[in-house]
């Protein structure tokens, strides 16, 4: 009997050996895709730099101290660290058996964002705000719930040995289970992180063996709904706006557009070395607007140049590399779904943004992984190296 992509079924079967049951400490930290963790701590700590020089000037957003954004990023950074050695710690099958009651408080947080507790920042109801000037949106964390929900479904029969691939039946539910939160976000709104969402669901289908039937439909089914969405008027109109400007870049250069013309220019003026750490033209007469956040790439095209802000792509190439080798690499579906979904997240996330300051994609939003400031984006792409670092801690020794 042949499992999904000529792996045999036994490939898939659950592994006894467990993170408590290693017999030494240094046994996981040998373990440790550390390509992988270096990379990202090394676009963490780039991203600091570039969230310094974008903000330290910004009285209107520091309150007057040029390092208020460059020790909340640290410090967002160190938690989720923490959030990922917590990750490890458990393991992704531990976690497993938790998935229920982390939907359902997926589910419960994103629903309290459409009440009065939700906050409206940069034109999307999406936010959580918590008190001493943190905000929580509940969104980045909602892709993960829907990584690991899908994995549990898909996955279970499989890994038992009772199939080879996921029936009919169970890809159902596994859809029906992300289509709520997706429903909700949508609500807020924030297409987005909707769209990151939709890029999820195709790659868990994809890594499953579900039936190809199954892929097209979505693919189908994005398209109408895209149709409908628009048709129905369920969009705001800044959103629409963003669609409109990204199609004609030439449509008021000095309102819907702004951002975008901004960006290319800082992006150019960087030339091949860049200006200079602090020293952009366009990052310090504070030209683009949410350069911290969204359109953190330009401070890279422009100060550090097309060799600094390809230094950005190699790492989240690295990254991507070293999560394909675990999907590749692990004994059990369970495992390869849930780094095939991070995997989706990661690389159509850092191609939006990156996109969006470019021009060649259209204004959505999204930050780059690890390197924009914000704690709910930080603390998920951690959380998701930790299952990622589970994944490969946990499988058999090989010789």
């Amino acid at each position: 009997m042949t499992a999904p992509h000529g792996f045999s079924v036994s490939r898939y079967a659950p592994e006894r050996g467990t993170l408590a049951r290693l017999t030494a400490r240094d046994s996981v930290v040998r373990r440790l895709d550390w390509p992988m963790l270096l990379s990202a701590l090394a676009l963490s700590g780039v991203g600091s730099l570039l969230v310094w020089s974008a903000t330290r000037g910004r009285t209107e957003l520091n309150n007057g101290d040029p390092y208020y954004f460059l020790f909340r990023h640290l410090l967002n950074t160190g938690i989720g660290l923490a959030l990922m050695v917590g990750t490890i710690w458990l393991g992704h099958r531990t976690l497993r058996g938790a998935v229920p009651i982390l939907y359902t408080v997926s589910i419960v947080l994103i629903l309290a964002v459409l009440t009065p507790l939700g906050a409206t920042i940069n034109g999307a109801h999406a936010w959580i705000v918590v008190g001493g000037g943190f905000s929580l949106q509940p969104s980045e964390f909602v892709k993960i719930t829907i990584i690991l929900v899908m994995a549990v479904l898909l996955a279970a029969k499989v890994d038992a040995g009772d199939q080879i691939h996921p029936d009919h039946r169970t890809v159902a539910k596994a859809l029906t289970l992300a289509a709520l939160p997706m429903g909700i976000v949508m609500l807020m709104p924030d297409l987005g992180s909707v769209m990151v969402m939709a890029v999820i669901v195709l790659g868990v289908l994809l890594a499953s063996g579900a039936s190809n039937r199954w892929v097209l439909g979505l693919i189908g089914a994005g398209v109408l709904g895209a149709v409908l969405v628009t048709t129905l008027g369920m969009l705001d109109e800044y959103q629409i706006n963003r669609f409109a400007a990204f199609a004609n870049p030439d449509l008021d250069p000095a309102g819907v557009g702004y951002n975008t013309n901004q960006a290319r220019i800082a992006i150019g003026s960087g030339g091949l070395l860049g200006a200079g750490l602090f020293k952009g033209s366009q990052t310090t007469g504070q030209f683009v607007p949410e350069q911290q956040t969204d359109f953190v790439f330009t401070v890279a095209g422009e100060e550090l140049g097309f060799v600094g802000a390809g230094l950005i792509l190699v790492l989240l190439g690295v990254i991507l590399w070293r999560a394909c080798r675990i999907a590749r690499e692990t004994t059990e579906l369970y495992g390869t779904i849930v780094a095939a979904g991070i995997i989706a997240w990661f690389a159509f996330q850092s191609f939006e943004n990156i996109g969006m300051t470019l021009g060649i994609m259209p204004v959505a939003g999204l930050p780059l992984p690890f390197v924009s400031y914000g704690g709910s984006s930080m603390f998920a792409v951690w959380v998701a190296i930790g299952l990622l670092q589970s994944i490969r801690v946990q499988r058999p020794m090989t010789a």
